[in-house]
């Protein structure tokens, strides 16, 4: 869960600046790092959701 809300902090941070709003990086207005960001955003979104449902279903068993 962890490495997925990592990834979807970097993935947001490469996804704002391939759309050039936050600038002063060799990223910045380079379209391709938003497309890359989004998906690595997304991938992290899918890793946090898989993390949280494993994490809820082991602590389901402890307490039976």
């Amino acid at each position: 869960m962890t490495i997925g809300l990592l990834a979807i902090v970097v993935g947001a941070l490469w996804t704002v600046q391939g759309l050039d709003i936050l600038s002063d990086s060799k990223m910045s207005g380079k379209q391709t790092w938003a497309f890359v960001g989004v998906g690595v955003a997304v991938f992290g979104l899918i890793l946090a959701v898989i993390g949280e449902r494993v994490r809820s279903r082991s602590k389901r068993k402890v307490e039976s």
